[in-house]
């Protein structure tokens, strides 16, 4: 294991029980669609994904993630959870109606993003959809911690975060059709302080 899956490990066993916030709007697709969530963490998203009805399948590199999702969501009836890596999946080309990537390519750095999000792309069928989430540069955390990349920093928690621009995600996604790229933004109280969260999100389409 490299040091920040060891971080992220330590992360879910910590923390992972009481991470929570709203669940990202889930679009309408067919019953019966094959739908794969990249780095489902403790099943927050994948929770309300099984109780639609699509063949859901859902993946992350710690370990620790993927017991906590099966225990978050019981037994899955339409899919299954398990151990991949976003980089290199384990699934034949075109296989998925739709793959969720929400704030996972946050996490990763410029190559490691663009593996990924090649991999995503070959496991999408042609007419397929693709949700992508990631913070914005936008957000008041932007540029606080130790600087790794452009864009890219990393906090004492020994894990990095990407910020992106809406121009960035488009060209991370360029051999997809956009449909909508925008930049939520929202407020945040810490201690009587107001500060702006903000995220990129967009759907392409294959």
């Amino acid at each position: 294991m490299t040091e920040e899956s060891d971080a992220w490990e330590e992360e879910y066993l910590c923390k992972g029980a009481v991470w929570g916030g709203a669940v990202h709007h889930l679009p309408l697709l067919l019953p019966g669609s094959r739908v794969l969530e990249l780095g489902c963490g403790n099943g927050k998203t994948l929770s309300a994904m099984i109780g639609r009805s699509w063949d859901v399948t859902a993946i992350d590199f710690s370990v620790s993630a993927v017991a906590m999702s099966r225990m978050n969501t019981g037994m899955l009836q339409r899919g299954d959870v398990c151990v991949a890596d976003a980089r290199s999946l384990p699934f034949a080309p075109e296989r998925f109606d739709a793959v969720f990537a929400i704030h996972i390519l946050s996490h990763l750095q410029k190559n490691d993003r663009t593996r990924a999000a090649e991999e995503a792309v070959r496991v999408l069928k042609t007419g397929g959809i693709l949700y992508f989430s990631g913070f914005s540069t936008e957000d008041f955390r932007y540029g606080k911690g130790s600087a790794v990349e452009d864009g890219t920093v990393m906090r004492g928690s020994g894990i990095s975060t990407h910020y992106f621009t809406e121009q960035e995600t488009q060209l991370l996604f360029c051999n997809l059709t956009s449909e909508a790229i925008t930049t939520e933004r929202w407020s945040m109280r810490v201690r009587g302080q107001d500060f702006c969260r903000a995220e990129v999100q967009a759907v392409f389409i294959k």
